[in-house]
C-alpha cells in the first residue's frame, strides 16, 4: 500500500472552483462574478499601460540581472511601499520607527505577520471580521494561532456595517489580542467604517491594549486616491499605536501573478528596529528564502519615478471609475425593474466587491439557470460587469430575488 492512501482530498477552493466551471461553460451568456480580478468594459484582463512600458524599460536595462534579492527584499521596493502607505509625511518615518519587508504580496505579508507575532510576541489571539476573506482564518491558524475569533461585521437586515456589534465584540477580547483591520475596501462587503467610526475603534484598541494587523489590498484602488485609501492606517499610526500593515499590489498594479507585497512595521521607537529585522529575516529565510524581484522592480521604479507615478495615478482612478459607474448602473436597473429590497448598499459599498444581499439559493439559481459566477455568500466582483451584460444580469437577478424557487425562473434566453 502506498504511504500516501490515508490521504484524504481537500476541499476546492470556491473561488478557484468557479473561475474553472466558468471556463468549462460553453453558454454564450455566461458572466464571471467570482473571480477577484480588474476587468475592462470589454471583459478582459488590463495590463496596466505604465506597467507594461516599464517591463520593457526592464527588460531592456542591460544593467538588471537575476541574482538573488536580499532576504528582506529589494530595499527601493520597501522604502516607496512603506511610505505609500504611511505617507511621505509620516511622523513615523521621520522619527525612523517605521520600515518594510518584501513579501510573496499580501498573503506572504500576513504568513510573515503571524508567525512573528506567533513566535517573537507570543500572540495567540487574533479577531477577524464576519465575514472576512476566508484566508484569514486558515493563515493564522496554520501558523499554529489556537484562539481564532471573528468579530461582527456585517448587519444583514440593514446591509450595512454593524458598528454596535464589532465594538461589542472586540471589547471581549483579551489585551494583546492582534486585530485583522481591512485598511479599505473591506472584503468581501465592500462596507468600510467612516473616518468617525475609526475614531471610536481605534478609542477602544487603544482602551483594551489590541494590537492592530492591517490587511491593506486595495490602496488607490478602491476610491482612485491612495491618500483617502490609508486614512486608518495613518490615523492609527498618528495615535501612536504599534501595527503591521499587509500590502499587495496584486490589485492596484494590475500585478496578480507577480506577488509583490510588503510587510510595513510601526514601533514605538527605532531602537527596536534591528532586532525586528532580524527576527523577520529567519522566518522568510525558513519559508522561502528571498522573494522574487520582477513585480517588486515594476513597482519601485513606478513609484520613484515622478512622472511613472502621475501616470499610475491615473490608470488607478480609471479602474475605481469604471467600478463605480458599474454600481450604480445595476442599482439603477435593479430598482428600474422593481426588484424587491433596498438596493442603495451597492452604490454605498467601495471597490472591488459587493456583498448583494442574495442567499444562497438565489445564487443557486443565477448559476444553473443563468451561468452567472458568484460566491455562495452573494459577493460579486464589480469588475464582472459591463455595459455588455449588465442588463443581462440585473434581470437574472430580479428573476431569482422574485421567483423564490429554480423551477420558477424564466428561461435565459428570454432575459
Amino acid at each position: 500500500m502506498s504511504i500516501y492512501a490515508d490521504v484524504k482530498k481537500g476541499p476546492a477552493i470556491e473561488v478557484f472552483a468557479l473561475t474553472q466551471a466558468f471556463k468549462d461553460d460553453s453558454n454564450p451568456n455566461k458572466v464571471n462574478l467570482s473571480v477577484g480580478a480588474y476587468r475592462t468594459n470589454e471583459g478582459q484582463p488590463w495590463v496596466l499601460p505604465v506597467v507594461r512600458n516599464t517591463e520593457k524599460n526592464i527588460a531592456s536595462d542591460e544593467k538588471i540581472n537575476h541574482e538573488y534579492l536580499p532576504v528582506t527584499g529589494l530595499d527601493t521596493f520597501t522604502s516607496a511601499a512603506t511610505q505609500l502607505v504611511l505617507g511621505a509625511d509620516s511622523i513615523a518615518l521621520k522619527e525612523k520607527r517605521a520600515f518594510g519587508v518584501q513579501t510573496i504580496s499580501g498573503t506572504g505579508a500576513l504568513r510573515v505577520a503571524a508567525e512573528f507575532l506567533y513566535q517573537q510576541l507570543k500572540r495567540n489571539d487574533v479577531y477577524y471580521s464576519n465575514p472576512t476573506w476566508e484566508n484569514h482564518h486558515k493563515i493564522f491558524a496554520d501558523t499554529g494561532f489556537t484562539k481564532l475569533h471573528s468579530y461582527r461585521y456585517w448587519d444583514q437586515n440593514k446591509r450595512q456595517l454593524d458598528l454596535k456589534g464589532m465594538l461589542a465584540d472586540l471589547d471581549q477580547a483579551v489585551p494583546g489580542s492582534v486585530i485583522i483591520l481591512h485598511a479599505c475596501a473591506h472584503n468581501p462587503t465592500g462596507s468600510d467604517p467612516t473616518q468617525e467610526q475609526w475614531k471610536e475603534i481605534a478609542d477602544l484598541m487603544e482602551r483594551k491594549k489590541l494590537f492592530p494587523l492591517f490587511d491593506s489590498a486595495y490602496q488607490g484602488f478602491a476610491s482612485g486616491d491612495p491618500d483617502r485609501d490609508a486614512w486608518a492606517v495613518r490615523y492609527f499610526v498618528d495615535r501612536g499605536f504599534e501595527l503591521f500593515v499587509c500590502q499587495s499590489f496584486a490589485k492596484n498594479f494590475g500585478l496578480y501573478c507577480e506577488r509583490a507585497g510588503n510587510l510595513t512595521i510601526v514601533q514605538k521607537n527605532g531602537a527596536t528596529r534591528d532586532a525586528i529585522h532580524s527576527q523577520l529575516t529567519l522566518i522568510i529565510r525558513g519559508s522561502y528564502s528571498n522573494p522574487p524581484a520582477y513585480g517588486a522592480r515594476i513597482v519601485s521604479k513606478v513609484l520613484n519615478t515622478p512622472e511613472l507615478r502621475q501616470e499610475w495615478m491615473g490608470c488607478i482612478q480609471s479602474m475605481s471609475t469604471r467600478i463605480r459607474e458599474m454600481r450604480q448602473a445595476l442599482r439603477s436597473k435593479l430598482v428600474e425593474l422593481g426588484t424587491p429590497g433596498t438596493w442603495d448598499h451597492i452604490v454605498n459599498q467601495i471597490g472591488m466587491f459587493s456583498y448583494t444581499g442574495l442567499n444562497e439559493q438565489q445564487v443557486r439559481i443565477l448559476i444553473d439557470k443563468y451561468h452567472i459566477y458568484l460566491l455562495k455568500t452573494g459577493r460579486i466582483n464589480m469588475c464582472g460587469l459591463n455595459t455588455g451584460n449588465i442588463d443581462y444580469v440585473a434581470k437574472a437577478i430580479h428573476a431569482a430575488v422574485t421567483s423564490g424557487s429554480a423551477a420558477s425562473c424564466h428561461c435565459e434566453n428570454k432575459l
